[in-house]
């Protein structure tokens, strides 16, 4: 067997190759693409001789994406995807100064997955359809990230020197395209109270606005408050830093649009879709981030609480002497627990089972958020079951047991 260290940086890999008893056998700087998958094969092929089976090659890197781990897999290797913060404690028993380098964290990686693999994950086979799907939709909502922290800049900007036009597009709600268009053409206390109706009402009829001639009323008059002005150069200043980001949103809004259909193409053309979707609180877009995050290689949970586990759902027990607490986990995969929170609160109208597990938990004096995330933790449950038996979910079926306790 060979343990190899591979510590990536972006246009090369640090690699160290270890035997079974932890015996250094060779350092290498490669390439990063074909040139250094090549070279690293030779490394093996030079170590461990013709006979050895690829799945004797154990591979310890920080990342589980990208066409060099897709190499590693398809070459028939044993890749683990290593958290940097399980690589950054584990280092600390060489050491606490703190100390680090490529050739010591590729020497670390190699330990790894020679003294810990049985604790570690291996990267899971999912099928190209689902890795595909975990591309768009993690595309998808950093795109509606990166308009929120626009947005926020562009809020603070306007707090500074245009509070009116937060009050006059409250109900338009400031990242819509229309309300942006509005900012853009009266980016300033003064162009805002010179908008005239009919401007304003023919920007909100391009995007299909309703009660147009109210809505329009209701902007004008915010506009045409009084406030507090600031300099003439000051305010134009602050007038190009808001059209600036105001632009940036409405190109944000445009390629999220976009994103939004090829992730439902994508989520709809996997196979696992219609169980996803059979789900309450489960649609396209919500269906196709727990998919992406989730994965579909078959294999990857052994069972509903390992699945729960990596979700961040269940909780974690915290035993030392005499103490004794349960909390909730707070390192998991936040974009897996983000939509899954999403489908609980959803879950809460569509299904009559959640609601009540919901209220029973409530009724034992759990909190909003502890409530919900106990919902989802059972959500999860269901959903292994149902991939497991590759059946829909039924409403029935999945709340017998708690209808049954209820009812005694």
């Amino acid at each position: 067997m060979l343990l190899i260290g591979d510590d990536w940086a972006e246009d090369h890999h640090d690699v160290e190759v270890q035997d079974a008893t932890g015996r250094k056998l060779a350092t290498a700087r490669l390439p990063e693409g074909v040139e250094g998958i090549a070279k690293l094969h030779a490394l093996v092929a030079r170590h461990g001789g013709e006979d050895l089976d690829p799945a004797e090659v154990v591979v310890g890197i920080e990342t589980d994406r990208g066409s060099w781990v897709q190499a590693l897999i398809a070459a028939g290797y044993l890749v683990y995807a290593i958290n940097p913060r399980q690589v950054a404690r584990f280092k600390e028993r060489y050491g606490t100064s703190g100390a680090k380098s490529d050739k010591g964290d590729a020497h670390a990686l190699a330990d790894m997955v020679r003294i810990d693999r049985d604790q570690l994950r291996p990267v899971a086979g999912d099928s190209d359809q689902a890795q595909a799907v975990k591309v768009v939709a993690r595309a998808h909502q950093t795109l509606i990230w990166e308009r929120t922290r626009t947005f926020q800049r562009l809020r603070t900007t306007l707090r500074e020197y245009f509070p009116a036009a937060l009050s006059a597009y409250a109900d338009l709600e400031l990242t819509s395209t229309d309300a942006l268009e509005l900012l853009i053409k009266a980016p300033t206390p003064a162009a805002g109270a010179k908008l005239t109706r009919t401007q304003i009402t023919a920007v909100l009829a391009r995007h299909r606005r309703h009660h147009r001639e109210a809505k329009a009323n209701t902007i004008q008059t915010a506009l045409r408050e009084k406030q507090l002005g600031l300099p003439e150069p000051v305010t134009a200043a602050y007038a190009a830093a808001a059209t600036a980001h105001a632009r940036l949103i409405i190109v944000l809004n445009e390629q999220i649009a976009a994103m939004e259909a090829q992730v439902k193409a994508h989520f709809l053309a996997h196979p696992d879709a219609e169980i996803y979707l059979s789900m309450p609180g489960i649609a396209e877009i919500t269906g196709a981030r727990v998919l992406a995050e989730f994965g579909d290689d078959p294999t990857r949970y052994a069972s509903a609480k390992a699945r729960k586990n990596y979700a961040g759902t269940s909780p974690v027990t915290r035993a030392s002497g005499k103490s004794h607490t349960v909390q909730a986990r707070y390192v998991r995969n936040n974009r897996l627990a983000d939509a899954l929170q999403r489908q609980a609160f959803a879950a809460l109208r569509a299904s009559p089972g959640a609601r009540h597990y919901y209220d029973k938990q409530r009724a034992r004096e759990a909190g909003y958020n502890p409530a919900l995330r106990q919902l989802g933790n059972r959500l999860v449950g269901i959903l292994h079951g149902c991939l497991k038996t590759r059946t829909h979910y039924d409403e029935a079926t999945a709340w017998s047991h708690h209808a049954h306790t209820h009812a005694a």
